[in-house]
């Protein structure tokens, strides 16, 4: 087993802070007492081959699942037992690994959707910000088309760009390369190193493409629903990707 390196230091603050997670789906234990820190405006990754817990940590992180013990700090509080939207109005957005794009919603009605999570929802926020159109040109052009007749990749930056209008402080990606074509992928790469460089928002990458996975400044390694390395992605080593990302 590969040992773990202190957890990231900044002299920005911590964002995010999970010690000691344990989750449940019924009698199975999903993660195992998980540690993981997400610096302010830093991209951390989540690493592991498929089926460990990854998208279980982020559902939890968002609330669609409760962890049994361990606690969350995010922003110096604790999220506890607050709901999904709560956490969202907070500040946590989340790209789940299907997209959740609502196929019959044109693009423009699925990026209003995002600006919920803002102060007084859709009631008062309708105006799109046009930094998404910047970073995902495509989705301007294809303003009345419905979601569900848009390509993989361009869903994926429909996704993306609906979580950014809730103005997140921590974006939580889950495999949004995964089935998309290289050029697309290099967009999307482009598009979150550009959101953070603008906006400060930090993201908690969970991925498998390992060119996207070396642009984080740390990573954390999850086998059997535990954390059982980490690192600053400066030393990721081909025995830590031979280990946990080569199938």
């Amino acid at each position: 087993m590969i040992s773990q390196a202190p957890a990231p230091a900044t002299a920005r603050g911590t964002l995010l802070r999970v010690s000691g997670v344990n989750v449940y789906y019924g009698e199975s234990h999903i993660l195992r007492n998980v540690d993981l820190k997400i610096p302010e405006g830093e991209m951390v990754c989540l690493i592991g081959r498929n089926g460990v817990g990854k998208t279980t940590f982020l559902k939890t992180l968002i609330g669609l699942l409760h962890h049994k013990s361990g606690t969350i700090d995010y922003e110096g509080s604790q999220l506890l037992s607050e709901p999904p939207y709560q956490r969202a109005r907070r500040g946590i957005g989340y790209v789940s690994q299907g997209r959740d794009i609502i196929p019959q919603l044109t693009v423009k009605e699925n990026l209003l959707l995002g600006m919920e999570a803002l102060p007084g929802g859709l009631a008062r926020n309708r105006h799109i910000d046009p930094l998404v159109f910047d970073l995902f040109p495509i989705l301007e052009k294809f303003l009345a088309r419905k979601g569900g007749d848009l390509s993989g990749g361009q869903q994926q930056q429909l996704a993306i760009a609906r979580a950014l209008l809730g103005k997140p402080k921590l974006l939580l990606l889950d495999e949004p390369t995964e089935g998309i074509q290289p050029s697309v992928i290099l967009d999307i790469e482009r598009a979150v190193h550009r959101i953070m460089n603008e906006t400060g928002i930090s993201v908690l990458l969970v991925e498998q493409h390992l060119h996207f996975v070396r642009q984080s400044s740390y990573y954390y390694a999850m086998q059997r629903g535990g954390i059982v390395a980490s690192g600053p992605t400066t030393s990721l080593s081909d025995a830590v990707v031979k280990e946990f990302l080569t199938v």
